[in-house]
């Protein structure tokens, strides 16, 4: 996905910015309102991530001003401002979703990639693949190059997250608050036991791999 931040604060943007690359996204940033609606308009974007309190325009009339020229690409509010009444206001400015300050990462990517999900009106899949990689979510099967493969229900749900983000750098962060629903880190080694297992599953008896450790970042499944 092609997404533009809004926000003016340096840190926090670099922050979003990051998060966001790592999970395989394009991303731009522009530090006030005025910058940041020219290039929304400018740009072809799939979403857009704004902060609502920016310097020149702010976030609302930003988007307000988008919508009414005709911007179609979703849009997410963050924001440290969290009562109800805020958050209706960001929705009726044009928002179509609205995360409170602080956050999770993992959140943040979640939101943004079902944002642009929804502005292509893509049904959610039942069947994911990677090269010769197959999983069926409603049979709960995996297949590589048509030879089955059992996996045990904590491998199936590595798998299945790896798949749906096939070419992008899966941290170790990532895998413990999305697999293993941990917010912190355990300080053990369970996500390289279970990596090791995966791997020795899906790629050992075949002529390619296709999972891959990325040194000091985290894994990478790709054909």
């Amino acid at each position: 996905m092609k997404v533009l931040v809004i926000e003016d604060d340096a840190d926090a943007a670099a922050f979003v910015k990051r998060v966001l690359v790592e999970a395989g996204h394009a991303v731009d940033v522009r530090g006030d309102g005025e910058a940041g609606l020219h290039q929304a308009r400018d740009g072809d974007y799939d979403a857009l991530v704004v902060d609502r309190m920016l310097p020149g325009m702010d976030g609302l009339r930003l988007l307000r001003s988008y919508r009414d020229g005709g911007g179609r690409a979703p849009a997410l509010f963050l924001s440290a401002l969290g009562e109800v009444d805020h958050r209706v206001e960001g929705l009726q400015a044009g928002g179509d979703d609205y995360l409170i300050k602080p956050y999770a990462p993992t959140e943040l990517v979640a939101r943004v990639e079902a944002l642009g999900r929804r502005g292509q009106g893509e049904a959610p899949a039942t069947r994911l693949s990677v090269g010769g990689l197959e999983m069926d979510l409603l049979s709960r099967t995996v297949l590589r190059d048509g030879v089955k493969i059992d996996l045990q229900p904590r491998e199936f749900r590595l798998l299945e997250f790896l798949m749906r983000h096939a070419g992008q750098v899966v941290t170790r962060t990532m895998l413990l608050e999305k697999v293993w629903d941990y917010h912190f880190d355990p300080q053990t080694n369970v996500i390289d036991v279970h990596i090791s297992r995966l791997r020795g599953k899906i790629d050992k008896d075949f002529n390619r791999p296709l999972l891959h450790t990325v040194r000091g970042a985290g894994y990478r499944l790709e054909a």
